[in-house]
Order: C-alpha cells, then sequence, then structure tokens
C-alpha cells in the first residue's frame, strides 16, 4: 500500500546513508594511505636528485587530473579524486555540487561511466574541511618544490627583463604620485587660495586613497590575476591624475588626487608579487631590489620634471578669471605619462603562471611558462631546446559557495551580487593572513611597515616646508621697516618688496601697475589715494584708514583688509581668485633641486642592497638599515642651517632605502601564493596610514619645533628595525 512504501522509504534511506559512509571511511582509509606513500616517494626522490620526473610518474589517484600540451586527459583522470575541480566548476563549493543536479568536472575519456563519477563526488564530498586543507597544504608544497625547478629550466633571461621594465613603470609611477603631492602643495594653495587649515588635506587625502586603495587591489589580485588588476588600477591612476591637472575648484582636486591615489595605491603590491612569482629563488632577492630602483627613478624624475616647470609661471594661460592653467597643472601632466607607458605595456605581458596555478588554471599556466622558456631560449641562441614540462601539480580548489543568479535576474542585480562575492572573498582571504602559520608575521610585518613608513614618508612631505620655512625665516631678516612716513602726490608704478610701514601716511598718491610682494602696512592712512592694476602676494593692510580712496582691478578685498576702516571710497571691477607671482622663483627651484639630491642619494644605497640582499641576508639588511637611518635622523635636530639639513636629509635616505627594498622581498616572500597581494596589500596599506598620520603630525609642528617629529621619526625606525630582526629568515624559501 502507499503507507506501507512511505513507511520502508526512511528505513532505505537509512541504509543507503549509512552505506555510503561505510564507503567513504573504506576510500579515505585507501587514498591517506596512498596519498602519504606519494609523498614519502616524492620527498625521497627530490633530496636523492634535482629533478621533477617524478611529477610525471605519480599514481594517478593521488593527483589532479592533469592537461598534456596538447589538451588531452589522462585515462584515469576522471576517476581522480584529487582532481575533481576544473574551469567548469570554479566558484562551485564541494558540498554544494550533489545538490546542483549537474556536475561538470575533468573531461571523461569516451569509455567512462558517469555513475562513477558520482559516487566519487559524494564521496569527496562526505570530507571535512579540515582534511580538504591538509591535503591542499600538502598539494602546495610539493607544486612549490616542482615550480622552482621548473623556473630554473626556464632560465633568467629576455621574459624577465621585458616585465622588468615593464613592472619598472608601474613602480615609477607609484614614486611620482609621492612626491607630487609635496611640489604641487605649495603653488596650489596660492592658485585655488587654500587657506593654511585646508593646505594639509591634499598631502593626507593622497595617502588616504593609496591605502584603500593598496588594500582592496592586492586582495582582489589573488582573486582575478596580477595583470589584470595593475591594467585597471593603473588606468584610473593614470585617468584621475589628468583630469586634476584641469579642474578648477579645491574639492574636485582634492576627489581627483584621492581616486587617483586609490589607483597607484594597487602598484606596489601586485609588482612585487607579480615580478617574484616568475624568478627562480636564487635570483629573486637580487632582482626584487633592482625593481626598487624605479621607485627612485619615479623620484628623480618628479623631481626633475618640477624643477623644470613649475618656476615656470609664463608657461601658462587662462580664458578669463574662471579658468587658469599654471605651470603647476602643466607638471601634473607629465607625472601622469610614466602611468600611462605602464598601461600600454603592461597588456602584452602574460599573466602570472603561479596564479593560474593556484586558481587550478593548468593549461593557460603551461602556457606561460613554455613562453618564458622559449623567450629566453631564442635569446640565448638556443631556439631548439624543448619545455620538458608536461603536467604541473595543481592544488586542491577549496572556493567557496558563490550565489548564482538565474538568467532573467536584473543586471544591476547581478552586478551588485558579484561584486558583493568579491569583497566578501578578498574579506576571507585577508582574514586567513592572521591565521596559522602567517599570523605571527603579519602583525610583525605590520609593525615594521608602520615604523619605516612613518618616519620617511612623514619627513619627505615634511622636509619641503622646512626648507620654505627656513628661506621665509632667512627672508623675513632682510625685511625693510619705514616709521612715520609722509608721501604726497607720488606715483607708484614698481613693485614694493619685503616691506613694513608703520604709522605712515599717503596722501593724493596713485598706485598704477604694480605689485605689493610681503608688504605689511600697519596703522597707516591713504587719503584720496588711486589704486588701479594692484596685485597684492602675501601682503595685507592692517588697522589702516581709506579715505575718499578709488580701487580699479585690484586684488584688494577684505581679506587683506584687517581691522581697517574704508570711509566714502569705492571698489570697481576687483580682481577675482589669487594671484600668483609671475616672477621666477629662486625658492621653489631651491626645494625641488633639494628633493631632486635627496632622491639621488638613494642611488648607491640601491646598488648595495641589491648586491647583498642574497649575501648577508634580509633581515640584517632590514634592521641595520632602520637603526642607522634613525640614527641619522636624530642628526637632523642639530641641523642649524640650509646645507647641513640637507645633507643629513641625503644620509638618511641613503641609509633608509635598503630597508625599504629588503622589506619589500621579505614581504612578499612570506605569504603564500594565494593570499600574497591580499598580505601584502595590507601591509602597504598600513604603510600609507602612516603616512597620513606623518603629514599630519609633522606638518602641524612645522615652524613651531624641529625636535619633536625627528625624535619621533627617529625613535619609531630604531623600534622598527629592532622588531624586524625577529622576522623569520625567507632567503632560502620557495614561493609557497
Amino acid at each position: 500500500s502507499p503507507c506501507a512504501k512511505m513507511d520502508e522509504a526512511p528505513n532505505n534511506r537509512t541504509s543507503l546513508v549509512k552505506g555510503a559512509k561505510d564507503i567513504a571511511k573504506e576510500a579515505k582509509r585507501h587514498a591517506s594511505k596512498n596519498f602519504n606513500k606519494a609523498v614519502d616517494r616524492a620527498s625521497d626522490e627530490y633530496s636523492a636528485q634535482r629533478s621533477y620526473n617524478r611529477f610525471h610518474n605519480e599514481d594517478e589517484d593521488n593527483y589532479n587530473a592533469y592537461n598534456q600540451p596538447d589538451g588531452q586527459y589522462g585515462d584515469n583522470a576522471a576517476n581522480d579524486e584529487d582532481g575533481a575541480s576544473s574551469d567548469a566548476t570554479e566558484g562551485h563549493d564541494d558540498e554544494d555540487e550533489i545538490y546542483e543536479g549537474e556536475y561538470q568536472g575533468v573531461p571523461a575519456s569516451n569509455n567512462e561511466n558517469p555513475r562513477d563519477g558520482q559516487v566519487a563526488l559524494g564521496l569527496k564530498s562526505l570530507k571535512s574541511q579540515k582534511e580538504l586543507e591538509n591535503e591542499r597544504q600538502a598539494d602546495e608544497e610539493e607544486l612549490a618544490q616542482q615550480y622552482e625547478l621548473i623556473m630554473q629550466e626556464c632560465g633568467h633571461g629576455r621574459f624577465q627583463w621585458q616585465l622588468f621594465f615593464v613592472l619598472g613603470l608601474a613602480l615609477m609611477s607609484d614614486g611620482v604620485e609621492v612626491f607630487v603631492v609635496g611640489f604641487v602643495l605649495p603653488s596650489a594653495e596660492t592658485d585655488m587660495c587654500i587657506p593654511n587649515s585646508g593646505a594639509g588635506w591634499l598631502g593626507s587625502i593622497v595617502y588616504l586613497g593609496m591605502m584603500f586603495g593598496a588594500f582592496f587591489w592586492g586582495g582582489l589580485s589573488d582573486k582575478v590575476g596580477r595583470k589584470q588588476c595593475l591594467l585597471i588600477s593603473m588606468s584610473v591612476n593614470g585617468f584621475f591624475a589628468f583630469l586634476s591637472s584641469f579642474v578648477q575648484g579645491y574639492s574636485m582636486f582634492l576627489l581627483c588626487r584621492m581616486v587617483s591615489g586609490f589607483g597607484i595605491g594597487g602598484a606596489v603590491p601586485i609588482v612585487f608579487s607579480y615580478f617574484a612569482e616568475v624568478l627562480a629563488r636564487e635570483k629573486r632577492g637580487e632582482h626584487l631590489s633592482w625593481l626598487c630602483m624605479f621607485w627612485m627613478i619615479g623620484g628623480i624624475y618628479a623631481s626633475a620634471m618640477a624643477w623644470a616647470i613649475i618656476p615656470h609661471y609664463g608657461w601658462s594661460f587662462s580664458m578669463g578669471s574662471a579658468y587658469q592653467f599654471h605651470s603647476w597643472r602643466v607638471f601634473v601632466v607629465v607625472c601622469a605619462l610614466p602611468c600611462v607607458s605602464a598601461v600600454v605595456a603592461l597588456t602584452f605581458m602574460p599573466e602570472s603562471p603561479r596564479f593560474f596555478l593556484e586558481a587550478g588554471k593548468h593549461d593557460e599556466a603551461w602556457m606561460v611558462l613554455k613562453h618564458i622558456h622559449d623567450t629566453n631560449m631564442r635569446a640565448r641562441g638556443e631556439p631548439e631546446r624543448v619545455f620538458t614540462v608536461n603536467r604541473i601539480k595543481i592544488p586542491k580548489q577549496l572556493d567557496e559557495l558563490v550565489e548564482m543568479q538565474n538568467e532573467s535576474a536584473n543586471p544591476v542585480l547581478k552586478v551588485l551580487c558579484k561584486i558583493k562575492a568579491e569583497l566578501r572573498g578578498i574579506w576571507l582571504t585577508f582574514m586567513r593572513c592572521f591565521s596559522y602559520p602567517v599570523k605571527e608575521n603579519t602583525m610583525k610585518l605590520a609593525a615594521v611597515w608602520f615604523t619605516l613608513s612613518f618616519g620617511f614618508y612623514g619627513l619627505s612631505v615634511w622636509f619641503p616646508d622646512v626648507i620654505k620655512h627656513l628661506q621665509a625665516d632667512e627672508y623675513a631678516s632682510r625685511v625693510k621697516i619705514h616709521h612715520n612716513e609722509r608721501i604726497e602726490d607720488f606715483t607708484f608704478n614698481f613693485t614694493l618688496e619685503n616691506q613694513i610701514h608703520r604709522n605712515g601716511v599717503f596722501m593724493n598718491d596713485r598706485f598704477l601697475n604694480m605689485k605689493f610682494k610681503a608688504v605689511t602696512f600697519i596703522d597707516s592712512s591713504f587719503i584720496n589715494c588711486y589704486f588701479e592694476d594692484v596685485s597684492s602676494v602675501g601682503s595685507s593692510f592692517k588697522n589702516c584708514t581709506f579715505v575718499d580712496s578709488f580701487f580699479y582691478n585690484t586684488d584688494v578685498d577684505d581679506a587683506k583688509l584687517t581691522n581697517s576702516r574704508v570711509i566714502n571710497s569705492s571698489f570697481h571691477h576687483n580682481k577675482t581668485g589669487c594671484q600668483m607671482t609671475f616672477d621666477d622663483d629662486y625658492s621653489a627651484y631651491w626645494v625641488y633641486f633639494v628633493n631632486f639630491l635627496g632622491t639621488l642619494a638613494v642611488l648607491p644605497g640601491n646598488i648595495v642592497s641589491a648586491l647583498l640582499m642574497d649575501k648577508i641576508g634580509r633581515l640584517s639588511m632590514l634592521g641595520g638599515s632602520m637603526v642607522l637611518s634613525g640614527i641619522s635622523c636624530f642628526f637632523l635636530w642639530f641641523g642649524t642651517s640650509e646645507s647641513m639639513m640637507i645633507f643629513m636629509l641625503c644620509l638618511y635616505n641613503g641609509l633608509s632605502i635598503s630597508a625599504w627594498n629588503s622589506l619589500d622581498v621579505v614581504t612578499t616572500e612570506l605569504y603564500p601564493t594565494d593570499r600574497r597581494g591580499t598580505g601584502f596589500g595590507f601591509c602597504n596599506a598600513i604603510c600609507k596610514l602612516a603616512a597620513v598620520l606623518g603629514n599630519l603630525i609633522f606638518g602641524s609642528l612645522v615652524g613651531i619645533t624641529k625636535a619633536i617629529p625627528i625624535l619621533l621619526a627617529s625613535a619609531v625606525l630604531v623600534g622598527g628595525g629592532l622588531v624586524g630582526l625577529r622576522l623569520p629568515d625567507t632567503r632560502s624559501n620557495v614561493l609557497m
């Protein structure tokens, strides 16, 4: 009867489940036994000889299904328990696949029984998450050893040098972005009438954008690939950097520079991850250090362009008083050129093969590795050498469940769900950076990045202001003071500069087509005076009285009339906007030249660090460089002259660059491939956060005291160097 059948159904299901569990236990025991034997045999072979032939002869039961170069699979690949992930199943959770009603796995041979594949899948789904993670860890260790041998076969040659210069342009753009802030700030303040209270935001907003950009793009590169993320991030940077040179309002300029910084934030974490993944172990430390030179080249480029362009105020045009395009805007456009060049060159480079393998894309990885091998062999004059690798170990894929929308869903909703899934994936990968075995290393790296950045970026933004302040003090010491003067029926048609007039009386005087530059009138009276075509830069009228005076086409407004009285006087056709001085400014030349020298001083440190990175070790170089740079920074306190300060700045830069280079190498090598971009991005975000704090703290103390920022920078650098010495040595590591 129907009721009897219903009673029997639960019993049948219970028996089926019990039988499946028994089969699963037996299969798991058998698979584990075979797997351990395979790993032991692989370890013995690897220690006996440096050869990866063993990867071609393992039992198919313990490996993923590998593609041959012609795209064919082995006869037993479909029954491979570890090979149940492919491009077709990417994004599906192992536990979820048995409910999908359809399994699109590794292509089976023609005589394969589909039911066997379904049973294998059901058994696989019963494995605990812990076991799957352990198997993936074993796969990753095996892949790391094999990949190192493959890179040694590919050699180091033309391909790596091509990628070196392409990624160097991207890193150069990051260096340019940092220096643009300090160089543009004084001119942008004047051009856009920025009050002193708002000027600091220009420096901080760029670093905030870079902070969020480093975390976002670094995390995304672990999900969608190094090349694709770097292309998008650099395109964002180039577009908004170019756009920022044309906007007129300060708020829009801030927005464009922030988004530009968000784009360039992805450069450092992706560039180093990308390049490290095509280098053999013995080449990695040295060539990553050579790559760091492009950051220095970016700083030199920005300094040279600022020195050549910004002080030439004649390189400008205007459309009425509403649109001004001064020379500093030309400088911003020129600084976007390295980024544009990097985007164009990057389109011709392949994706990282190590990322492809981590994502389970065997064929794509094999093709890129073969391209690297063939490119290098042709450059050596050995085109006949054949790429002997035909299968590569792929780690077990542990993809999370992704929300799928049906085809009729709202396109906007599908895009939002995709974005949500990517952000969730980035967050989950980020949380894995705080799990064993990299948790302790992440905390130490964050501390070292913060301390090194706080000292370096804080001083790099603060130092131009210090030079400017020292020059202002020297300029003020040469001021001419006039007391109780009385001038009648006189025509002023020349520039008055660096003067103070107290208790003066000006009667029936004419001020025509002239400039006031750093001129202050205090308690003075202007009676029946005529002002026409007058510009006043850094000038003001305090407690002054204007009687029966006439102003035409001047920039004298309420902001420059402090506690002054205007009696029976009129203002007509006043100038709008801030008036820049159109004379060549010696102080501007000096600030850019100082930064040029400071950046050029990095060159010896770069060369030394590259040559010694693999000889004395990353940690010795990191800790020693930070401690020495902290000590040199401390001596800035005793610098009483510009020349002394400049010499100490050059010494500080030359010593600290070795710390930067070694920290980049250590961070790249400490994280496994599946979270390398995320971990590096997090550390770089901490770096930019420290830059923001350093900028705000140091900037607020300019002109008040130099002891506190210098002592603070010195203390954190020494402390960070001591923490860096506690990191594990990665010199002999293969990339996990």
